[in-house]
């Protein structure tokens, strides 16, 4: 009786796969946060003062569904379709920072009701997150310019956090 081995994945196969491990984390970060989020919303996050230009709440998952996408593909790009090599390191490595500050944002300011703390982190993660944007670019031009808008939405977000900050 002779034994065959399993047929290694195509390419193809592989890059699907890979496509699904990057949705399934960014989904997974996603979900813990709305998890922190949602039950503050109307309540606690409802009766802040909070500035003029301030999104409606409507607004926010909409903008996060599509920002999370795309930084699920560009984390895809960065794993699957740049050159294997430091830079590719380095910004996998800067995305994976920026995604766990991100995780942390949301239990900081949602569910400890800390405004000044989810400040500091939201500040740190525009530092790790520009520094990723930045290190994808250089690793795949595709990749750096997907999570260009998340940055610009984490800047925005980081000046309405600020202002809820001066505000409470």
């Amino acid at each position: 009786m002779t034994r065959t081995l399993p047929r290694p994945l195509s390419p193809c196969a592989v890059s699907r796969l890979r496509l699904l491990g990057c949705l399934a984390l960014v989904a997974l970060v996603a979900v813990l946060g709305s998890m922190v989020t949602a039950p503050a919303i109307a309540g606690w996050y409802q009766n802040l003062a909070k500035p003029a230009w301030t999104p409606p709440n409507a607004a926010f998952p909409v903008a996060w569904t599509v920002l999370y996408l795309l930084m699920a593909v560009a984390l895809w790009r960065l794993w699957d379709r740049a050159p294997p090599g430091p830079a590719r390191r380095r910004a996998i490595a800067l995305f994976l920072a920026q995604l766990l500050l991100n995780a942390a944002w949301s239990p900081v300011f949602f569910g400890l009701h800390a405004i000044i703390a989810g400040l500091a982190v939201i500040l740190a993660l525009v530092a790790v997150l520009a520094a990723a944007v930045m290190a994808a670019f250089r690793a795949d031009r595709i990749a750096g310019a997907l999570l260009v808008p998340y940055l610009a939405w984490v800047c925005y977000a980081s000046t309405l956090n600020a202002a809820i900050a001066i505000l409470n």
